[in-house]
């Protein structure tokens, strides 16, 4: 296994038909394609529109937004950073509550029981609509995960509160997911749904381009007219009714764009209006921005995590370099232990990069290695560390991964392109799935039981040109989310 750098290019899918959406067997390296968004890093992000908040601004209006998401998160995970009711973000780091030792247990499909809710809920002293909305916030933002049947910490809520760049990517996830933070109407056309969800970019665009304001009538017109040319394009009649569902609808939209903090609330016939998070998402959606990460610096002196964090922003050369002199600074037996440990939290993006340090170290971790080869979080990387230690070719390494733990892989190096990369390189990353169809991707990817998949597809709906596929992968999303119902 490698985190070097693709070595032939990969056209995205865009068949039309998700009957015809067949995808190649390409045998990729793991996290191989966010080697190119670093890269690609290095020239620098184009500026925002004037009048842009700073980004230090825009992630203490994130935190505002999710910071009822964060308490919950906070609380299920047993910590005891959870502030009392009415605390803003601010205070939130600053003041703590009593402990727990009871975890939070969701079902299966992620919803919280009605006793759970209750719980929580009493503890927090919120109404159960607003932990019902947090903790639905919290898993979409990659807060809150869960692992064993039990509500653990997600990555981002360990760097909550010192990493802005992981606040914004933790909020523009839940934008990404606003569809799924308001159930639509319960007697609307589910097909003229998913054409208004496909919609609503172009209406987020065309709000943005009108220095962030629009009249809602003007809207509601645009909304037909897309969804009118989405029929035609793909030879379907108008739905029955679709005008009078399609104002319901908007309200709808409107709604869950409100709840997520990229639409200020409406009073009245006042306009349509993104806030000032909105209005920046919507920009960096359209202007593709990568954020910068820390400079390359000297890194003997730090953790693990941090050296791999810091090598991401490095071509392969460089960061061996880096790899070699940290691993000089410390016994063996204790750099690998330490590398290890960092694979283990819930940044795919580490997990790849320890396990290509780890090829720096060589045969004196192979004990290490084999010794990890039955945590499935670790198995997969494992598997490909020891064939390629072994000389086997790319394509025989792959093999020794079942059909399961190649379909693990490719959601998990998904996860890192998602938190780290640019949308492109999710729409290339679909070309390396194992499946020969699109149909039945979606099928194993919902059998894993990796924890960023419904994040995942959610990005990868965003990011994919094609309609129909991206129509068909958002409702994997759905499924995923609600258990499959």
């Amino acid at each position: 296994m490698g985190i070097r750098g693709l070595t032939r290019k990969t056209a995205p899918v865009t068949s039309r038909s998700q009957r015809d959406n067949r995808l190649r067997l390409v045998t990729g390296q793991p996290i191989a394609a966010v080697r190119r968004a670093t890269a690609a890093r290095r020239t620098g992000p184009p500026r925002p529109p004037e009048g842009t908040p700073a980004p230090a601004e825009l992630a203490a209006l994130a935190r505002f937004v999710l910071a009822d998401a964060v308490r919950l998160a906070r609380w299920a995970d047993g910590e005891q950073g959870a502030a009392p009711r009415g605390s803003t973000f601010e205070d939130v780091r600053g003041r703590r509550a009593p402990g727990r030792t009871t975890p939070l247990r969701p079902e299966p499909n992620g919803i919280l029981p009605a006793p759970e809710l209750r719980r929580a809920a009493e503890a927090l002293s919120l109404t159960d609509h607003r932990v019902r909305a947090a903790w639905d916030h919290a898993r979409l933002a990659g807060l809150v995960e869960l692992r064993d049947g039990v509500a653990r910490s997600g990555w981002r809520l360990r760097a909550w509160d010192r990493d802005d760049t992981a606040v914004l990517r933790g909020w523009v996830a839940l934008f990404d997911a606003w569809s799924l933070c308001r159930t639509a109407p319960a007697d609307a056309d589910p097909s003229l749904v998913a054409e208004v969800i496909e919609a609503v970019p172009q209406l987020l665009s065309l709000l943005h381009l009108s220095s962030g304001t629009a009249a809602g009538p003007v809207l509601l017109d645009l909304l037909r007219q897309r969804v009118a040319e989405l029929r035609t394009e793909r030879h379907e009649p108008p739905a029955d009714g679709s005008a009078d569902q399609l104002s319901a609808l908007l309200d709808w939209t409107w709604e869950a764009l409100v709840s997520v903090g990229a639409l200020r609330p409406r009073t009245g016939g006042e306009d349509v209006a993104l806030t000032a998070l909105g209005n920046w998402a919507v920009w960096v959606k359209l202007e593709q921005i990568c954020v910068a990460a820390q400079s390359p610096a000297g890194h003997i002196e730090q953790s693990a995590e941090g050296l791999l964090r810091a090598c991401a922003q490095y071509s392969p050369g460089p960061a061996r370099v880096e790899y070699r002199a940290w691993l000089a600074a410390r016994p063996v037996a204790q750099a690998v232990s330490e590398l290890l440990d960092a694979a283990r939290g819930d940044d795919a993006l580490l997990r790849g990069l320890a396990f290509e340090a780890l090829r720096t170290v060589g045969a004196p971790a192979e004990s290490a290695v084999r010794a990890v080869v039955d945590e499935p979080q670790l198995r997969p990387y494992a598997l490909l560390w020891l064939a390629e230690q072994q000389g086997g070719e790319p394509e025989e390494q792959m093999a020794l991964l079942t059909r399961e733990e190649a379909t693990w892989l490719w959601v998990d190096t998904a996860a890192a392109v998602a938190d780290h990369g640019e949308s492109h390189l999710l729409v290339g990353h679909l070309e390396t799935a194992v499946q020969e169809s699109l149909p039945v991707l979606l099928d194993e990817v919902r059998g894993t039981g990796h924890p960023r998949t419904v994040q995942v597809l959610v990005a990868l709906a965003a990011a994919h040109p094609d309609p129909a596929l991206a129509k068909a992968v958002r409702r994997a999303a759905f499924e995923v989310h609600h258990g499959g119902e």
